[in-house]
């Protein structure tokens, strides 16, 4: 061969050589970054051109799916009672993507799922069409209708808890959305789509798991366990040295009570009973910044929660002075919970001092309804030792049977809680959160417990009370699960 064809020749090779890499490359190593593009509208076709799995609740499908008119993408997402569910779904739209359970369960829902390879080829050799699978869900239908109604046309959030498990029972936020309305690509999706973003009432929020409020007296679950964990309180019965006035520490200004109640050197129960600020401030600044910083943490402050859609962190401050500790120590200065954390912290007194993991998916299906994932309850951390949170329970039952808890009260089950009005707003300018945490017990334990918070802006402020707004809901929502479980 003369030189000029050899030279041909070993450009020709070397094209094909770069052609046979570029192929590789774009099979192998970019097919997911190309799979996934979002200008890729051949997969969004694919991904439109099947039925959409569901997301179950005792049994039965929330969700479900309809052909569309008028559209390349064949199925579009639909929700039953979808405002009440939103909060648990989140959305799954053709136009504005998904979240929550229908983002995180994608793969699963679509049949992409790599667990579900064997089901697809199967299906493609009997000549089935593609169908995604299930996700099962802990939810109970009757607790979380329970929690919608009571908070009604409220805004608010309720989160209910199985304490010996972690199983989330209900997650209600209100107001809601319906994820039906813009679950399409056409001109009605965008315009509900647009209307539900300018709504200044955020009803897109979920405010169970991405809203914190300052947790009001609720918080002097917390601190109670400080104490009692840290040896400041051993007899709940015995007085404690609580002056009244009470000045707080470097300051000249003194801790106020809510009315005239009984303060000075009250009791924990009493204390707890009667909410008093000034014993539970004092009891705040007795345990120390840093150990009340130790005992938030083990209730879950200060980290984000993963249920498994993420939940933000609650907030106890660890860089605060005297002054504000105490104040944090009655749930003021810039302590901020989530209501999940608030159930969290209910939970594990109810649990004798063990706090699960919550989660709100139980199991992942394929579409033959064979199992691909099973979740298995996890234990969190031990903010209690067992015979301290007795005492709690001892005392947060004395609040619903003989104090400012006794909306919440059950016939023929035991209910202990706690009531508080959060202040809101600059040197509390704003209307309060009325907030209740809450755990029944039966004789086979306790199988729930319960936090509620409510923004009521309609209520007159004189009439905004935890156990006057809060308690009802906690207790229907009690109600429900204890019957249920009957």
């Amino acid at each position: 061969m003369n030189k000029p064809l050899r030279r041909v020749a070993i450009f020709c090779g070397l094209l094909v050589l770069a052609l046979l890499v570029r192929v590789n490359w774009v099979q192998f190593v970019q097919a997911e970054e190309l799979s996934t593009d979002s200008n890729n509208r051949r997969v969004a076709i694919g991904r439109y051109s099947q039925e959409r799995g569901d997301i179950i609740v005792d049994g039965k499908p929330i969700t479900g799916h309809r052909e569309t008119t008028g559209s390349d993408f064949k199925f579009k997402r639909t929700y039953k009672n979808g405002p009440m569910w939103a909060p648990v779904t989140g959305r799954a739209s053709q136009a504005f993507g998904a979240n929550q359970l229908e983002e995180l369960y994608d793969g699963i829902l679509t049949g992409d799922d790599d667990r579900l390879f064997f089901n697809r080829t199967l299906d493609m050799i009997t000549g089935k069409e593609k169908k995604g699978g299930q996700v099962v869900t802990t939810l109970n239908a009757k607790a979380q209708k329970a929690a919608f109604k009571g908070l009604g046309s409220k805004k608010g959030a309720a989160v209910a808890l199985d304490p010996k498990t972690g199983a989330i029972l209900a997650l209600a936020s209100t107001p809601s959305y319906d994820p039906s309305s813009f679950a399409g690509n056409g001109a009605d999706d965008e315009k509900a789509w647009v209307k539900l973003n300018k709504d200044k009432d955020k009803p897109m929020v979920n405010r169970a798991l991405r809203e914190t409020y300052p947790p009001g007296s609720t918080f002097k679950v917390v601190t109670a366990a400080a104490a009692l964990e840290n040896g400041v309180v051993d007899d709940i019965d015995a007085n404690t040295k609580s002056p009244l006035p009470w000045q707080l520490p470097l300051s000249s200004r003194n801790l106020e009570n809510e009315g005239n109640i009984p303060c000075e050197n009250a009791t924990l129960r009493d204390a707890l009973r009667v909410s008093c600020n000034t014993v539970f401030g004092k009891l705040g600044d007795d345990v120390g910044r840093d150990k009340m910083v130790e005992q938030a943490e083990k209730f879950g402050f200060n980290k984000e929660v993963f249920t498994p859609v993420r939940a933000d962190k609650s907030v106890y401050d660890d860089k605060m002075d005297r002054p504000g500790n105490a104040l944090s120590s009655i749930g003021q200065f810039n302590t901020a919970t989530t209501p999940l954390q608030m159930a969290m912290v209910a939970s594990a007194v109810a649990n004798d001092g063990k706090l699960m993991e919550p989660y709100m998916v139980d199991e992942l299906r394929a579409r033959n309804l064979t199992k691909v994932e099973q979740h298995t309850p996890k234990e969190m951390s031990r903010p209690l030792k067992p015979e301290n949170a007795q005492k709690l329970q001892d005392m947060m039952e004395t609040v619903v049977q003989d104090g400012t808890g006794k909306n919440a009260q059950i016939p023929g089950t035991t209910v202990g809680g706690k009531t508080g009005t959060a202040q809101h707003g600059v040197d509390n300018s704003e209307k309060p959160y009325a907030w209740f945490i809450s755990y029944a017990k039966t004789d086979n334990g306790s199988p729930v417990a319960v936090a509620v918070v409510v923004e009521d802006g309609s209520a007159n402020r004189d009439d905004i009370s935890g156990g006057g707004l809060a308690a009802p809901i906690a207790r229907n929502i009690m109600e429900a699960v204890v019957n249920d479980d009957k």
